[in-house]
Formats: structure tokens, C-alpha cells, sequence
């Protein structure tokens, strides 16, 4: 007779890095968190999904504070982000109330075999790994493991209730808290996102004296008068022609990126309205989920004329098209460019197939990477600052309506750096905003950088114009005075400034480099790609239109992969991995779709049950070696 063993319990690694924030000072160990549901989230502040995940957690937090210590291990993409000041300036910008590892060296990230941001690591009261989920949208399945784990170790004794060790920093006051982004008003002031205090600010033109607020201040999703209205985390800022203003009742259009939402805002009373979102982040299903290229995340086509049904994602810029005759919206949680007419309703996908990474062609099979800033030029070319690329894109469009995708300035996911010379050769750090000046230059807020840079369009050639800023998050060309100048945003000195705009910009250049994360070793030839799914209890595969599951997969280079690259159903594949290809990235796109409730008596889910989108990307780096692994698992959503 045989016995079947039980599943390895694995002990969790201890918790390395620089040092601790929101701690008051003391560091952590696993020994100090022993009794406590430990969740691991592996983050870095420039990923939006990961923010997605802040927000996913802080109910979570709050109903089981007296048992669940969440515990946020950043591990940086970009250099800036290894810089503590700028880590802490994150952890105080995103709210963000429980204990931080400064991991800048990713000896933690590679102790969980962590291999995408936003990951979750769950660790039982006894110290042992007992979850590993990839992505966002994992909320629903933790509110179902941790009271099993609570019921389990209590019952053993193991569980210890009280107080985690979360210590609150000393709160700054400003005038403006880490604001966004900044409008120009025809009465000569300047409307601010004032994001870190949820609110918009209307500053006069010496940029320093507030006229009024809009906001109550409190983060929220209210509509109402400028005292009562609510927003959360609001970021860029539209104002529309005047005609569409007059017909539609409002003037300037937010994006309320947290809300999921557009809000219209009147000047003349500050009344704020939602003109746009359900309030609900796209990333998920509302009703029975199928996982296809008809569903969340492809592109082309209008997503709804009720345009308060239609769910959005972290909009971050909007801008005016004069040639589409509609708002432009950098839509960074799903990675595209969407369309809304304030006239008609009518929001649609202007360009991205929702993949992350670059590349370029026609709008409907374009890439982007959290797109976060926006500008028309005179010809109604629309400018993007493609943040996660590090790249500056144009969208390019024709007398016909149709839309291709440019690359000015960037290279890949994982490629940045600080470099001037012709566009091929120059890189970026995380840009976030984009404007177009006089002579049809192109200014950059190259964020990470601390710097704005000049693209020339007619000598493709990048310069610099300003350094030594902190963390520029918005630029905008000023023409209130007699000689046009700069405004940059400096989201973390909390002001709008002024620069010049010289002749000839400064030259400067410090090489490019590539993100330090460390690339996987993989043979050449042969791989097996295994992406792990467990549904949440209480939830069901939904096969009621066939497998509920599909993997994208695709490379940069593309000949990095030779055959078993393209889209298909099921989470395992195997890919044949070009041995002429030294190196490369592969890209990933796993979904898989469940429902709730129990089943019916035959085992189907029953009508009406909520239905849930999984999805995570990757980006791996690879480096092909003879004898290394043939096979590359990666968790989904990984229950041990």
C-alpha cells in the first residue's frame, strides 16, 4: 500500500537589504515577526501595477491589523530608485502605513525567486512560504487563505494578536504635496494637480500664491461644489476648446488616476463631475469572464458611448487632438492611449494592444509602457513620454484618421541611462511629461534623471536643457510673460519653478546603461515555459467558453525565439530559444479567468457569478548558456 507525503513546507528566507523605513528606526527580522501573517510585497515605485497593489492591500491591513503584517520590499528597476532619499519620498508620497525593506541590491528579490513586479510572497506565523502570487488582483484570494490561516494557527498556539511594527514618519506641510502636473488658465494663472493632497490648486502667475482649491482635500471619489468634491491621487490636466466647453458644462478635464475615472471640473464654480469611469480599475471582469483577444487590454474599436460604464485604468495625461477632434488619454494601467469625446460619450483605444514594451507600427499593434505624459505639436502629432520604456514615442496622424507609432528616443524595457547625441544613441530615466516649445522641439521631464532634455525632430538629435531637479514630473511651455519660458513641475521640492529656454541647450552626456536586475540563464534550444495557477477558494476555472487560460509570448530581439512564440490557450509552452541569440528579453502574458460561488449540483458556475480577470506580464532577461536550465516556471498565482 502506499502513502501519499505531504506537500514540502518551505522555510522562508530571512529579509536582507540597506536598511528600513517606517520602522521608527528599528530593523526587522523574521524572528521579530514570528507569530504574525507575514505578506511580502515585492515592489518598485515606478511600476503602476505595483501602486494598483498599495491600493489592493489597505483594506486588507486594516481588518486584520492585529494579525497580518504586510512588509513591502522594494527592489529597484531604475538606478534613481535605488537612492534612499527617493525611496522615501515614494513611501511618504503613496500613503503607504506599514514597513519597507530597502533592497536595492535585489538580495531578497532573488532569495523569493521573485521575477516580475508586483509580487506577493505569504508566510504563515511559523515562518514557512505557504503562497506566491505574480501581478494584482489578488485580494479576493487573500481574503480567503488568511482567516484559514488564522483559524489554523491559532488553533495551534502559533498566532500572536497585538500591534505590528509599523511606526508613522514625521507628516510634512507644504503648500503643494508631490503635485503632477500643471495647466496653463486664459486669466494668466496656472491650475496644478496637487496629487499628494488629492486636490487641484489654482495658483496665480508669480506660481507661488494659492488663489483657490478644488477638493475638500480628503482622499475620495466625490462629486459636488469645489469645497466638498473629492479626488485620489489626481494627475493630469485638460482644458477644453471652448465651444465643446460651452455644449458639455465643464472646462478642464482631470485624470483621477487612483478613481479610475475622469472628472469635469467648471472654472466658474469648481463644481466637479465623473465624465468618464465606472470607477472601477479594467483590469477586471465584471460579468463571465473569457480570456481572448476580444477581451481586456486589446485595442481598436469604441469601448462604450455611457462613457461612466466603461472601466479605465490609472489615467495618468490628457491632451486635446485637434485632428481627432477628441481628449487623448494615457491610459498607464493597461498601456494604452484611449479616446474620449466629452460630446458624444464616446471613449475608444486611439492606439496599444496592451502589451508592455516598445514597438512601434500601426497604432492597433503598437506597445507602450505605462504611458504618462502627453502634448500635441503644431502639425497634431501627439507626443508621449512612455515612462517604463525610458522612451520618448509620436503618434503620427494622417489626414485620414489612421494613426502609425514613432520612437524618437528609447531602446527597451530595460534600457536608460543618461546620454545626449542623435536620438538611436540617447537615453532617459523614466520620463513622465512632454512639451512642445517654440521652435518644434520637444521638452522632456526625464524624471529619474533629475533633468529636462530637448529632442530636435529635425536633426533627431537630444540635448539637454536642466539638471539637478527633483524628480520633474510635468514641463509646460509658458507664454504668459514677454519671452516664452519653462515650468517644471518638481514633484518632490513640492513647487512649480521657471527656467529659461537657451539657445542652445547643454550638452552633457554620462553613457547608457541597463537595468541592473540580474538576467536568467537559460540553455539555447528547447524551453519549457510552466506559468503556475491556483484559483482562490470560493472560485472556479471558468470553462464555460473553453479553456479559460492563454499565454502571449514574444521577444526582444525577435529572433531571440525561433519557434513557439504568438498567442495561444493554456499556461505551458515550450519555445525554441535561438542559439545565435546571445541575450535578450522574453516577454510574457499569462492570463487565466475564475468565478465565484459554490458549484451547481453538475458542477457548473451558477448564472450571474462574479467573474475575475489574472493577468501578469513579464519581461525576463535572458542570457543563453550551454548546460543551463531548460525550463523556466513562473507563478501566476502559486499556492504551496
Amino acid at each position: 500500500m502506499s502513502t501519499q507525503q505531504a506537500p514540502q513546507r518551505i522555510r522562508a528566507s530571512e529579509l536582507a537589504g540597506r536598511g528600513w523605513l517606517n520602522t521608527g528606526g528599528a530593523e526587522l527580522n523574521l524572528q521579530a515577526l514570528r507569530g504574525k501573517i507575514v505578506l511580502l510585497d515585492f515592489w518598485t515605485f515606478c511600476c503602476i501595477n505595483c501602486l494598483h497593489v498599495l491600493d489592493e492591500l489597505r483594506p486588507l491591513e486594516e481588518k486584520y491589523s492585529d494579525v497580518l503584517v504586510t512588509v513591502g520590499v522594494h527592489s529597484p528597476k531604475f538606478e534613481h530608485e535605488a537612492d534612499p532619499v527617493a525611496l522615501a519620498s515614494a513611501v511618504e508620497r503613496y500613503e503607504i502605513h506599514h514597513p519597507v525593506l530597502d533592497d536595492p541590491e535585489l538580495l531578497t528579490w532573488q532569495a523569493y525567486a521573485a521575477r516580475a513586479w508586483p509580487t506577493l510572497v505569504v508566510l504563515d506565523p511559523e515562518g514557512y512560504v505557504v503562497a506566491h502570487l505574480s501581478g494584482e488582483g489578488h485580494a479576493a484570494g487573500l481574503e480567503s487563505l488568511i482567516p484559514e490561516l488564522i483559524a489554523t494557527h491559532e488553533a495551534k498556539g502559533a498566532l500572536h494578536r497585538g500591534d505590528g511594527p509599523y511606526v508613522a514618519p514625521e507628516p510634512s506641510s507644504e503648500d503643494l504635496r508631490f503635485p503632477g502636473k500643471v495647466l496653463p488658465l486664459n486669466n494668466g494663472n496656472f491650475l496644478v494637480s496637487d496629487t499628494g493632497h488629492h486636490r487641484l490648486v489654482e495658483l496665480g502667475n508669480d506660481l507661488l500664491t494659492v488663489v483657490r482649491t478644488i477638493g475638500s482635500g480628503a482622499k475620495g471619489r466625490a462629486d459636488g461644489n469645489a469645497e466638498d468634491a473629492a479626488f485620489n491621487e489626481p494627475q493630469g490636466l485638460s482644458l477644453l476648446p471652448e465651444d465643446v466647453a460651452a455644449q458639455v458644462g465643464y472646462d478642464v478635464v482631470v485624470a483621477d488616476s487612483v478613481n479610475h475615472r475622469l472628472r469635469g471640473v467648471s472654472l466658474a464654480d469648481g463644481a466637479v463631475t465623473t465624465v468618464a469611469g465606472s470607477g472601477v480599475q479594467r483590469l477586471l471582469e465584471a460579468g463571465p469572464a473569457r480570456v481572448d483577444d476580444d477581451g481586456a487590454g486589446t485595442s481598436g474599436g469604441v469601448l462604450g458611448t455611457v462613457p461612466t460604464d466603461v472601466a479605465l485604468s490609472s489615467p495618468w495625461d490628457l491632451t486635446w487632438s485637434t485632428t481627432l477632434n477628441k481628449l487623448v488619454v494615457a491610459m498607464a494601467g493597461v498601456h494604452q492611449l484611449f479616446g474620449f469625446d466629452p460630446l458624444t460619450g464616446t471613449v475608444d483605444i486611439v492606439a496599444g494592444n496592451g502589451l508592455e514594451g516598445l514597438l512601434d507600427g500601426p497604432a492597433a499593434q503598437a506597445w507602450f509602457a505605462q504611458s504618462s505624459g502627453l502634448a500635441q505639436d503644431a502639425q497634431g502629432n501627439i507626443w508621449v513620454a512612455d515612462s517604463e520604456t525610458s522612451a520618448l514615442r509620436v503618434l503620427r496622424v494622417q489626414e485620414d484618421g489612421n494613426v502609425t507609432v514613432e520612437t524618437a528616443i528609447g531602446a527597451g524595457l530595460f534600457d536608460f541611462g543618461f546620454q545626449d547625441g542623435p536620438g538611436e544613441q540617447a537615453r532617459l530615466q523614466h520620463p513622465l511629461g512632454v512639451a512642445v516649445l517654440p521652435d518644434g522641439s520637444i521638452a522632456v521631464a526625464d524624471t529619474y534623471n533629475g533633468a529636462v532634455r530637448r529632442y530636435d525632430p529635425a536633426t533627431g538629435h537630444v540635448s539637454t536643457l536642466a539638471r539637478d531637479l527633483a524628480e520633474p514630473s510635468d514641463v509646460l511651455l509658458d507664454e504668459s510673460g514677454p519671452v516664452p519660458l519653462l515650468l517644471v513641475v518638481e514633484a518632490n521640492r513640492h513647487q512649480v519653478i521657471r527656467l529659461p529656454l537657451p539657445k542652445e541647450a547643454l550638452q552633457v552626456a554620462e553613457g547608457a546603461v541597463q537595468s541592473h536586475r540580474p538576467a536568467t540563464e537559460i540553455a539555447p534550444g528547447a524551453l519549457a515555459l510552466n506559468v503556475r495557477f491556483s484559483a482562490p477558494t470560493g472560485q472556479k476555472l471558468d470553462n464555460r467558453w473553453g479553456d479559460p487560460t492563454q499565454l502571449k509570448i514574444s521577444a526582444t530581439p525577435p529572433e531571440l525565439i525561433s519557434a513557439g512564440g504568438g498567442t495561444s490557450i493554456g499556461l505551458n509552452r515550450t519555445v525554441e530559444l535561438n542559439p545565435a541569440v546571445t541575450q535578450g528579453v522574453l516577454h510574457i502574458s499569462a492570463r487565466a479567468a475564475a468565478c465565484d460561488g459554490p458549484e451547481t449540483e453538475n458542477g457548473e458556475i451558477p448564472d450571474h457569478a462574479a467573474c475575475h480577470l489574472y493577468q501578469q506580464d513579464w519581461g525576463i532577461p535572458l542570457r543563453l548558456v550551454d548546460g543551463a536550465d531548460t525550463s523556466l516556471t513562473l507563478d501566476l498565482r502559486g499556492m504551496d
